[in-house]
């Protein structure tokens, strides 16, 4: 007689998880279409792509969560862009890297490390519901995305290493900024 009740157990728990899933998937692909509809910057394919592939936010039940996540990978990749440009700077000998390309690195880590700084106060804001106080930070931190790639461009011929990240990085903090700016709306 256990066999059936824990049969219906298991049915029911995988039925769950898979509504709950569902209702993640649905909240990121309402979310991203609302705020593609109010953002021309933001990319409806790189929304949905980018939040479905993480298992936190395919979770998410409120947009609350939805921006949190999203600060939280915003992060994530700006942490990692540090990273790579570190590994630029302490690239071997036989890697010449100009002085002027040099400076830009170095200005573009501490710009990336400023929005991780801005980023995190992002994501308390959003926790204390102090949802305009969220989308300052956030603004502050999409900055560096523009503000890196701009040093480079100040030299005539000098090309960033940083290209592609700087618009994924973009493309993070417009997903942020705008599921804040939802949260205030609301």
């Amino acid at each position: 007689m256990g066999f059936p009740f824990s049969s219906l157990y298991v049915v029911m728990f995988i039925f769950s998880s898979l509504q709950n899933c569902s209702l993640g998937s649905n909240l990121i692909h309402q979310s991203c279409k609302k705020a593609a509809k109010t953002d021309p910057n933001l990319r409806y394919d790189f929304c949905i792509t980018s939040l479905e592939a993480n298992p936190k936010t395919r979770k998410a039940k409120h947009l609350e969560e939805l921006a949190v996540t999203s600060i939280e990978l915003t992060i994530s990749n700006a942490t990692e862009i540090v990273s790579n440009i570190s590994n630029l700077l302490r690239q071997k000998a036989e890697v010449v890297i100009d002085p002027y390309a040099k400076g830009c690195l170095k200005d573009c880590s501490e710009l990336y490390s400023d929005a991780i700084l801005a980023l995190r106060d992002a994501k308390l804001d959003i926790e204390s519901k102090d949802f305009e106080k969220a989308n300052v930070d956030i603004s502050s931190a999409m900055d560096a995305s523009s503000t890196c790639e701009d040093g480079f461009k100040e030299k005539k011929g000098e090309v960033s290493p940083l290209t592609k990240e700087n618009s994924v990085f973009f493309q993070w903090t417009v997903i942020s900024l705008a599921f804040t700016n939802m949260l205030v709306q609301q």
